[in-house]
């Protein structure tokens, strides 16, 4: 098929106004979907125009009488505004995703019928069993040309390896040699080009990869280095003085929910953002935003790729990411229409806590591996997730991830009802994941000397991604521009240090007992007796918080103590807050690892509280320690669900005292021990929250 530039101008004008011309890599790109069939990897930064690349080659192929083109996109922020600019050109395009189920069926038989010329699936779809067993193959068939947005996903190298790209792998496979691919991504280094480009690559025919500069003239970086508590009120006085609207990022949700409270009660007009967040609230903050009705969104990186807001002023990370690649695809979204937005890091020393608990959720050993294939090859049966939890003793996010893995191997199957052997034998790769996890633990020394760095900061990041046009930007802190200070107003401190010291986390009671518990040899099923429920409890702070989470990490981290008075004082302002009926009574849940600081805690409450203290659970059963990545629910369950005897009967309210709460298991079952024994209301207070 040919194609010409002007003809391939005048689509992209149509889409991007009067003026639009393509630069030469976007045509290269083009000519080279359209004119030759190939498959290509573009490797450029962000407001280069990947997706007009796409949409003029679709425009340009379905003129020819080519199918629509299916575009694997990550994030349903990107497809809504992918579809907006589709729309802006005459392109009609539809999505199919989690969020709109009820038009499935509608958008399937549009795509038969050929009413469709840009269909966007999120990647969790190419594995929903009806999708991959009745659409994909026809897609497959029928399809035009084939995308891959953010394209780093599918290399496990990637900064956002997400197993579900891997499933592109069966669908490559089900197209015709001749059908256009395009692959794009602001932020893939060399050796993730190489991996994604290898997996494009037909025999003979090696796709063309075209790599551009990396650098962002409207991006002005800086470091403001601020103690951790001090973040908020730097936030707080500088806020209003940075550019236009922006996002500050937060790592964790807990951080975006308390940084946007906190500015939200000093005036300003904030709201937090983040995975959590109802798919219609998110839609409404994002047109917020977009119309700067808000200064800024606080949040995860669940607003990352493919929110495009041109004119958005500044970017600012209280906390680092763990890669400099991920940052730099954060930091991307501001700048687009602007001469200059400012992108802000405040990191500290803690960032690497929250790095390692993420990192604990990567890969498992071949131990859990091999015990997960033996479940399923001898059910014979599909097993769900949770049936799968009661035998693997794995977190279910992470086991959920290895099985995505292991289904893109083909060693495990996604069916209704979910998860079968499919018999293949397997191999645990270990030195493949050795390699990922160092790459992981470099990666953080990485962004660790990106924040210390006295050299170009622009450069520093453009040199990570092995832009070979990389020099000094000129702008940054380091290179002259003018450095954020770390100033602040007493009043600002004041306000910042009131907000963390403000202890207390709502932890809702556990309702209903883990599926499967039968096969572990626990008759507990169903919903829990409300005769038996604990009521709602509180802990002081979680561990990752900005505030308490600091000093409750240190105390947890060191040897078994008494209780600290300044950590007893917050827990005083927790119970003085708890809109309770007030109990008569302390027991300690008997803490095998720090019995001195738990039952000192409880007795102190006793006699600051004038309750009864009534000693300590007796442990009927030695129940193991926590572990370091965290237990799943069904395991904990089984660990604890005979460990308690109430020595003696108990009237009235009991306040239950323990150090952390993690899955709410101990705290389930002790509250039924004690209801049991006559309590009949059961008040779990802990001090920190793990997960």
């Amino acid at each position: 098929m040919s194609t010409d530039r002007d003809t391939a101008e005048q689509v992209l004008r149509r889409l991007a106004g009067p003026t639009a011309r393509l630069r030469d890599d976007q045509w290269t790109a083009i000519d080279a979907l359209v004119g030759q069939h190939r498959r290509v990897l573009l490797v450029q930064r962000t407001g280069f125009g990947k997706s007009a690349v796409y949409f003029v080659a679709t425009s340009l192929l379905r003129a020819a009488g080519a199918g629509p083109t299916v575009i694997v996109s990550p994030l349903l922020a990107l497809m809504r505004n992918q579809i907006d600019a589709a729309v802006a050109a005459g392109i009609r395009a539809m999505t199919i995703n989690s969020a709109n189920r009820h038009d499935w069926d509608e958008i399937t038989t549009a795509v038969a019928d050929d009413t469709v010329d840009v269909l966007l699936v999120s990647p969790e779809r190419l594995n929903n069993p009806d999708f991959r067993d009745n659409v994909l193959p026809k897609l497959a068939a029928t399809c035009g040309m084939l995308v891959v947005d953010e394209a780093h996903c599918v290399s496990d190298w990637g900064h956002d390896f997400r197993p579900d790209y891997r499933r592109l792998k069966t669908f490559l496979s089900g197209l015709d040699e001749t059908i256009p691919v395009l692959a794009t991504t602001a932020t893939a280094n060399e050796r993730v080009g190489a991996d994604i480009a290898e997996q494009l690559d037909l025999p003979g025919r090696p796709s063309l990869v075209l790599r551009g500069s990396l650098d962002r003239e409207s991006l002005w970086m800086s470091v403001v280095e601020v103690e951790s508590s001090r973040r908020l009120a730097w936030l707080d006085d500088w806020l209003d003085r940075l550019p236009g609207s922006g996002i500050i990022y937060a790592l964790t949700v807990a951080d975006a929910e308390r940084i946007a409270a906190h500015l939200s009660d000093r005036g300003h007009a904030v709201a937090a953002y983040s995975g959590k967040t109802d798919t219609a609230e998110r839609i409404a903050m994002e047109e917020d935003l977009l119309a700067n009705k808000v200064k800024a969104l606080v949040a995860t990186s669940a607003l990352g790729m493919g929110f495009d807001k041109p004119d958005l002023g500044f970017v600012v990370h209280v906390g680092a990411p763990s890669s400099p690649v991920a940052y730099y695809q954060q930091v991307g979204r501001a700048g687009r229409a602007v001469e200059r937005a400012e992108v802000i890091l405040l990191p500290a020393a803690e960032d690497a806590a929250i790095w390692r608990y993420f990192a604990s959720l990567s890969f498992p050993g071949p131990d859990a591996v091999e015990r997960t294939l033996a479940v399923l090859a001898d059910a014979g049966r599909p097993l769900s997730t949770a049936a799968l939890e009661t035998a693997v003793d794995l977190r279910r996010a992470r086991l959920e991830m290895m099985l995505k893995v292991l289904d893109v191997d083909g060693v495990v199957k996604r069916v209704k009802g979910g998860w079968e052997s499919t018999g293949q034998a397997w191999t645990y790769d270990r030195q493949r994941y050795e390699r990922v996890d160092q790459a992981r633990r470099h990666e953080q020394d990485r962004m660790r000397a990106y924040a210390a760095t006295t050299g170009c900061r622009m450069r520093f990041l453009r040199d990570e991604l092995d832009d070979p046009t990389a020099t000094d930007c000129g702008r940054c802190d380091n290179c002259g521009h003018r450095r954020f200070n770390a100033d602040i107003s007493a009043t600002a401190v004041d306000a910042a240090q009131a907000s963390l010291d403000q202890p207390g986390v709502v932890c809702p009671p556990r309702r209903m007992w883990p599926v499967g518990m039968a096969s572990l040899g626990v008759s507990l099923s169903g919903k829990i007796d409300p005769a038996s429920q604990a009521e709602p409890g509180r802990v002081v702070a979680r561990l990752s918080d900005l505030g308490w989470g600091n000093r409750l990490r240190d105390l947890l981290s060191g040897p078994d103590t008494e209780i600290p008075d300044a950590i007893f004082s917050a827990v005083v302002k927790v119970l003085a807050a708890w809109d309770w009926d007030r109990p008569q009574a302390v027991m300690s849940t008997g803490s095998r690892t720090r019995p001195t600081l738990v039952d000192s805690l409880a007795q102190r409450i006793a006699t600051v509280g004038r309750m009864t203290y009534l000693g300590s659970l007796h442990r009927l059963t030695d129940t193991p320690s926590r572990h370091p990545d965290g237990t799943n629910s069904a395991t904990r369950l089984r660990q604890v669900h005979d460990a308690f005897d109430v020595p003696g009967p108990v009237t009235g309210g009991v306040l239950l005292i323990d150090d952390i709460r993690e899955s709410g298991w101990t705290a389930t079952v002790a509250a039924a021990a004690l209801r049991r024994a006559g309590a009949d209301r059961v008040y779990p207070l802990a001090l920190a929250l793990d997960g």
